[in-house]
């Protein structure tokens, strides 16, 4: 169903508000998580000579961003909650863009990568269209796209404060490939596990170059 623009606005703003509310406890949660694999999926489907200009789009608090920069990239982060922007300032050195992902100001063909790591399946739907477009031009040509995300089928709407759109691979695929982006790879996480206790859908794309 086809939700309002008001609607879309609401969603947007608790999912933020959870976040900003929650920070230092998101901090502490997640700052030992192991997305190592992450990274190097992304670094490794690069072809433009390092280093690279990236992109932690939905950044959180820092800890990705001061992997990319110690690994010796140039890494810029993007996250909509102000709280955790000025945390993932303070800890990584680098350059935070405060934006909403429903509102996006991004440039022209500036990054070699974007690393979406476990952030945009809190974009509905029916927006999602849209973001991956501008993930998409934001992007140098060859550029490379990771996303991670909790797999589902198709269910959307709340889990308590945030909002959540679960997709299958297939429907992913298809909304990768509608905004323009080409299928490097995709697996799922943990690795070393059976599908069933995999509940992440990690994936790798690429903006052709012409």
């Amino acid at each position: 169903m086809t939700q309002p623009p008001d609607a879309i606005e609401r969603i947007a703003a608790l999912t933020l508000a959870h976040y900003e509310h929650h920070a230092e406890e998101f901090w502490q949660g997640t700052r030992a998580h192991d997305v190592s694999q992450n990274i190097a999926a992304l670094l490794h489907a690069i072809a433009a000579p390092p280093p690279f200009e990236l992109l932690d789009f939905g950044c959180g608090p820092g800890r990705d961003l001061k992997t990319f920069k110690e690994l010796g990239h140039h890494p810029t982060g993007l996250e909509g909650a102000a709280r955790l922007a000025a945390m993932a300032r303070a800890y990584s050195g680098c350059e935070v863009l405060q934006q909403n992902f429903l509102e996006l100001d991004l440039p022209e063909a500036q990054f070699d990568g974007v690393f979406a790591n476990a952030v945009l399946f809190h974009v509905p739907s029916q927006a999602l269209p849209r973001v991956l477009k501008q993930l998409h031009a934001t992007l140098k040509p060859g550029g490379v796209l990771f996303t991670s995300n909790p797999r589902g089928d198709g269910q959307e709407g709340w889990s308590g404060e945030r909002y959540g759109a679960f997709h299958d691979w297939q429907a992913w695929r298809n909304y990768l490939s509608a905004a323009g982006f080409v299928e490097l790879t995709h697996y799922y996480r943990p690795a070393g596990l059976p599908l069933e206790q995999q509940p992440w859908l990690a994936s790798v794309w690429r903006k052709p170059k012409a």
